[in-house]
Order: C-alpha cells, then structure tokens, then sequence
C-alpha cells in the first residue's frame, strides 16, 4: 500500500489532473484508491462532479477540527475510487494550523487507519509550500512529481528536489521520489522534445515511460465533473493515463515481489 503525493511548487502544470486521472484508472485497474483533495481551489473535488450538498465533511474538518479521515471518505461516479474532498475554507487552514501542537503531521495520523483499505492513496497538493503541502508531504511514502513540457517548469524542478529533500530531513525520513511525468507534451514540438530530454538527464530512471499529451478533452473533462477516462474513453489522454497507472503498480515494492524470478 503507497500513499503518493501529487506535488510541484509550480501551478498550471497539470497536478490535479494527473491525480485525477491517474486515480480513476488505477481504480478501473482494479486498485481500490483514495483521492485526498489537498487543494483550496477544490479542483479534485469538482473535477470527481462532487457538488456541496453531497458532502458531509471536508480535508479543513479532518486538519482543523480532529474529524477522522473515514468520516471525510465519499463515494465517486468510479467504482473502486473514494475521495476525501477540499473547500475554499481550507485556505484559512493555514492561520488554524498555526496554534495546534504538531501541526505538520495531522494528515499523517488522520490516513494511517485508512491504509489497510486502499492500494493507494494520491494526495492532491496546491502549488505553494505552506502547512496545508506540509502535511501533505509528511503523510505520503514518495512524491510523484508532474512536469510540464516547458522551458520554465524544467527551471523549478532543482528548487522542488531541494525543498523534497529538506522535507525528509525534518519531517518524514522516509519521503521518497516516486518519480516525474512529463504533461502537456506535443510531441510535434521540438521544445516539448527538448524538455523531454532535459528532464530525463536530470532525473534518469525516475522519471516515467508515459508521456501525457497536450490535449483539450484532457482539458475539458473536470468542467463535466468526470475523469478523461469516462469522459472520453478511447482518446489519448485516457490513453496515456493508464499506461501511467500501469507503469506505477509495474514499479511497485509488492509487485517486483509478487513477480518470478528468471
């Protein structure tokens, strides 16, 4: 059982997409998993078509007010995929935080009972640094990191490993990096390849096979409340979202130890 947090300090480069999706096809895989809305902006929660009047209880009830994770737990349209969503009230989370005695690793405490019920467990961080991420990156087993197929995003990704690697140092020793997948490529592109390339050279073997393509269903499917992979079953980004799941369970601990030797 992992819990992977879903992060990069830079916005725009298609994290809660990536959690979204990578979710709902390791859940269609036949990989029970829960969805952790990290996020203010509540984008994992609308993207899943969760509306207000289907919740019970939010991420800011779990950090702030000691409500268990199960008691935050929803169903989702997919089977298999469960959630625990966000609310614009999580952004005065911070400021709460603040006053609670070990405040980094609330979130840590409030998954540990969930672990037995899940494969995986994604959490969907917001692009900054603050407590809400902090908890977040002192909760999860490894960090899988989305990269945009662009010049400036590649300029960030020493910054993140550095700030990753303070993290274990202080807060979670056995924080690891699951890995980097690169999104928005156009493999037309010749920066898209560039980037590629660069992102490999600096990363080597951790960075995934699977490549997410710049596409606009991809970019449409959270205004319908669905994951690409109902939304638009058969095109590329659905595609590319389950060879990425794929690709995850195949680097697994439990399946390199289930698999024959030769």
């Amino acid at each position: 059982m992992s819990i992977l947090c879903v992060a990069n300090q830079k916005g725009g480069v298609g994290k809660t997409t990536t959690a979204i999706n990578l979710g709902a096809c390791l859940a269609q895989a036949g990989h029970p998993t829960l969805l952790v809305d990290l996020d203010a902006q509540a984008n994992a929660t609308l993207g899943l078509g969760l509306s207000a009047d289907q919740i019970k209880a939010t991420l800011f009830n779990v950090l702030v007010d000691q409500v268990s994770g199960a008691d935050a737990v929803h169903e989702t349209q997919i089977e298999g995929l469960k959630l625990i969503p966000s609310h614009a009230d999580l952004a005065g989370a911070e400021v709460m935080l603040q006053e609670l005695e070990h405040r980094e690793t609330i979130l840590r405490r409030a998954l540990e009972p969930l672990r037995g019920a899940y494969e995986y467990i994604l959490i969907d961080c917001p692009p900054s640094l603050g407590l809400v991420t902090l908890n977040g990156l002192a909760a999860a087993d490894t960090v899988l990191i989305p990269i945009q197929a662009e010049y400036y995003a590649v300029a960030g990704v020493g910054l993140l490993l550095n700030t990753l690697a303070l993290v274990a140092r202080e807060l979670n020793k056995n924080l690891r990096v699951e890995g980097a997948v690169l999104t928005m490529v156009d493999s037309r592109a010749a920066l898209s390849t560039q980037v590629v390339e660069s992102v490999r050279g600096l990363l080597r073997d951790r960075v995934f096979e699977t490549l997410v393509p710049r596409s606009v269903r991809l970019a449409e499917a959270p205004s319908h409340g669905l994951p690409i992979s109902l939304y638009d079953p058969k095109g590329k980004g659905t595609e590319a979202y389950k060879a990425l799941a794929e690709e995850l369970v195949l680097r697994s601990p439990a399946h390199k130890a289930a698999a024959p030797a030769h």
